[in-house]
């Protein structure tokens, strides 16, 4: 059963043609209203901490601790793209940083071998989360969930409750470490990342199958769409996702811990669900993840400075996931008014 549907409900150019100015602000202020949310805290914080918000250094923190955060939403949106919901983004991870750490501190492997190991690991349990919704026709959410749960549990009878710490190579801590142009280089991964997911979203057959089966896949089986194939596909490149989100993770922290990686799963469906209410509302799609992704960490960022305590974030994401869902039915509903 569909997690979620893909029907977009921003404005098209038929339609803005022939209107003023204000009624095409009007159509078009809900389209991008989150965009324009995110440069106003941006402004708005600046204004009020203008010795510590508007700073490279902060710029730096912020991207560098929410690159992860934004590969994984990707990774969560590429299966909602389909109508399904992917919770392994969540569980897989702690798994994945600890396997990149304990493959080489425990069994000596060479790093770029301990990474191969993790990624083709993703990919085969992205497969399993895609057999299992297609084949044993198993809600996506049950199921994700299910394996999610056992990736967890593995992690912990692996690490035994204990840490993985032990010396890596520098090339190793280099993959998450490194700057470019003065940025880190986790913001340039999620760059590629994201303008290669938008080319194959927005501009190739599978983008295109992939929307149509999100949004009826019945409609799509009966256009020849081999609908099993597409979202068996979307599960094995989240999975290769979440795996190279864990392999970031483990070269940023260094050591392998099963009390590490929950945390990322309410964030990274914040982003994906946010990205569904901007830039092409009612529809997941790339571009509104990464705003999804960048309101939080705005608003993280800012909060903390003005001296917001430890649960903020928690509950910063558990209320924009709530306000995201309510958008995002809300515009489906209008879309189905519309329709009517």
């Amino acid at each position: 059963m569909p997690g979620i549907q893909s029907n977009a409900v921003e404005p098209t150019k038929d339609e803005l043609r022939g209107l003023s100015f204000s009624r095409k602000l009007v159509r078009l202020i809900p389209t991008y209203g989150l965009v324009i949310l995110m440069f106003g805290l941006i402004v708005l914080f600046s204004i009020l901490l203008p010795t510590t918000f508007p700073t490279l250094l902060n710029v730096r923190a912020i991207l560098s601790d929410k690159a992860i955060i934004a590969m994984l939403s990707l990774a969560a949106m590429i299966p909602m793209v389909a109508g399904r919901i992917d919770l392994t983004v969540g569980y897989g991870i702690v798994l994945w940083h600890i396997l990149a750490i304990s493959l080489q501190t425990l069994y000596g492997l060479p790093w770029p071998v301990a990474v191969a190991i993790v990624l083709v690991l993703g990919v085969l349990i992205g497969a399993l989360n895609g057999l299992l919704v297609e084949v044993a026709r198993i809600d996506s959410f049950i199921a994700t969930l299910g394996t999610g749960t056992i990736l967890y549990a593995i992690a912990l009878w692996h690490t035994g409750g204990r840490q993985m710490v032990g010396a890596l190579p520098d090339a190793f801590y280099a993959i998450n470490g490194t700057f470019v142009a003065g940025l880190p280089i986790t913001a340039i991964y999620v760059l590629v990342i994201t303008l290669l997911l938008w080319i194959a979203l927005e501009y190739t057959p599978i983008g295109r199958y992939l929307y149509a089966i999100g949004a009826n896949q019945r409609a799509a089986e009966l256009n020849g769409i081999p609908t099993r194939k597409f979202v068996i596909g979307a599960f094995v490149a989240s999975g290769l996702m979440t795996a190279l989100a864990g392999v970031l993770l483990a070269s940023k922290l260094r050591i392998g811990q099963a009390s590490v990686g929950l945390e990322f799963l309410l964030p990274a469906l914040v982003g994906a669900f946010l990205g569904s209410t901007t830039i092409k509302p009612g529809r997941v799609n790339v571009w509104g993840t990464i705003v999804g992704v960048m309101i939080l960490a705005v608003g993280i960022s800012g909060i903390q400075q003005f001296g917001g305590s430890f649960w903020v974030e928690p509950l910063f994401n558990g209320t924009t996931l709530l306000i995201a869902i309510g958008i995002a039915g809300y515009a489906q509903r209008k879309k189905g008014a519309k329709s009517k």
